[in-house]
């Protein structure tokens, strides 16, 4: 008896260090090291510092967002290189970034997709699942999706015709060596260049066009080198929030519900917040010189809509995966099949 009595002891106070250890992994500070493009001050930064300052109150400062804006912990590429080094522990990824980790995400670069932000997020909303799904497979949890704006070439010259966008060198990003070949393919002229080497392009005539969101062109002040700016938008810029697995096994259940309803706030008020910038943007350009260069594609039969055309074609042929080119194609034609009037 006395034995056994020994035995069950021994067995308590073990149970007692085991909940011992496990509350202090639960209590564990997580220091989160993370990287952006977005400028310091941008409204991007400001809604990620907001969001950041809810995780460090929601759970009671045992997770904390280090942010560091502006490209300073170098482009996406750069980024993903810390994070698998253990110097970052996540990242707001634009589509470069993101279509390193799946060319799933190529699908975000086709020209002339989505006709509009309802339509794109209709179908981010249905094929977000699968595309989190694939990050987690490559160690990367999905915190959220990053609206940046509608992208639209800015050129130094006035231009109207297919024909004369083919001519301008544009700005592509440097590590995309596949869609930069696609380009030239469809004949027109990309230079590929880092994110943080675009105005220096400008400046030296190395490019004399970028897509670029109209916040983003007045922010870093690259509407000055390039006036001219067509309507309507090429393509939805949207990134992503994550962070990899790893650091995300060590924050307990709670903390992570916490996370990742601040990270949903955050989200929501990029869609709302940054379309409204974007307008105003393109009116204080306006004011300050630029020239909105209005087209408006027809049917298939217009040189626009044909190029764009032929160009989705080439991306799902090369480069988006067959599946979720034809599942993106399938709750796109869900929502204009529901809204014939808006076309």
């Amino acid at each position: 008896m006395r034995v056994r009595r020994t035995m069950t002891l021994s067995a308590v106070a073990g149970c007692v260090f085991l909940a011992a250890v496990s509350s202090l992994a639960a209590q564990q500070r997580v220091r989160v090291k993370f990287a952006t493009l977005a400028p310091d001050g941008s409204p991007w930064h400001r809604i990620l510092e907001d969001m950041g300052n809810e995780w460090r109150q929601g759970t009671q400062d045992r997770v904390r967002l280090v942010i560091y804006p502006g490209g300073v912990a170098g482009d996406d590429q750069a980024a993903l290189r810390k994070i698998r080094h253990g110097q970052l522990q996540g990242a707001a990824l634009t589509v470069s970034g993101l279509s390193d980790l799946d060319p799933a995400f190529d699908l975000f670069l086709v020209p002339l997709f989505f006709e509009s932000i309802e339509e794109f997020f209709y179908v981010l909303d249905r094929l977000g699942p699968v595309l989190a799904e694939r990050l987690e497979e490559r160690g990367f949890v999905l915190l959220n999706w990053v609206y940046a704006g509608w992208i639209h070439i800015f050129a130094k010259r006035r231009l109207q015709t297919v024909e004369e966008l083919k001519r301008l060198k544009m700005y592509t990003g440097a590590s995309d060596d596949e869609l930069i070949q696609l380009w030239r393919q469809n004949g027109f002229n990309p230079v590929g260049l880092s994110p943080t080497d675009i105005m220096m392009g400008l400046q030296s005539g190395m490019i004399d066009g970028l897509p670029a969101p109209p916040l983003g062109a007045l922010a870093m002040q690259w509407f000055k080198h390039v006036p001219y700016m067509i309507d309507p938008g090429f393509s939805p810029l949207m990134g992503a929030a994550v962070i990899d697995v790893g650091t995300w096994g060590k924050i307990s259940e709670e903390d992570r519900a916490t996370i990742l309803e601040a990270a949903g706030r955050a989200a929501d008020r990029l869609a709302v917040e940054i379309p409204l910038k974007d307008e105003e943007s393109i009116l204080e350009m306006e004011k300050r010189g630029l020239e909105v260069i209005r087209l408006r594609p027809g049917d298939e039969q217009d040189p626009w809509r044909a190029t764009a055309e032929s160009f989705a074609e080439s991306m799902r042929r090369t480069m988006v995966p067959d599946e979720i080119f034809d599942l993106a194609v399938r709750y796109r034609a869900e929502y204009r099949a529901d809204r014939p009037g808006e076309r």
